[in-house]
């Protein structure tokens, strides 16, 4: 099991990206969450086999068709055991553990 952090940057909110960033990962199997940054951009986590988590994370350099991805930052993380996917609006976490 691996974990990645993203920071998807772009025209990336009011687009859908985070529920079909659920969709997608609920068919790969990931586990982790997705949640809108102060800053414009979407944050998440992903954690599951290595294979599915890539994937997601090459989803996220195209996103939803409404969306325009500029970049995506990626970082290595710690699996955290979590046992679902999630949409949240909760800012208060977004930015732990991001380049960690």
């Amino acid at each position: 099991m691996i974990a990645r952090r993203v920071v998807v940057s772009g025209r990336v909110q009011g687009v859908y990206f985070r529920h079909s960033c659920r969709r997608e990962a609920n068919q790969r199997l990931v586990n982790g969450w997705v949640r809108n940054g102060d800053d414009g951009t979407v944050r998440a986590h992903f954690e599951g086999e290595p294979s599915a988590v890539e994937a997601l994370v090459d989803w996220c350099r195209t996103g939803p068709p409404e969306a325009q991805v500029d970049a995506v930052q990626v970082f290595e993380h710690e699996p955290e055991g979590l046992r679902d996917f999630r949409v949240t609006q909760d800012r208060r976490t977004q930015n732990e553990g991001v380049g960690r």
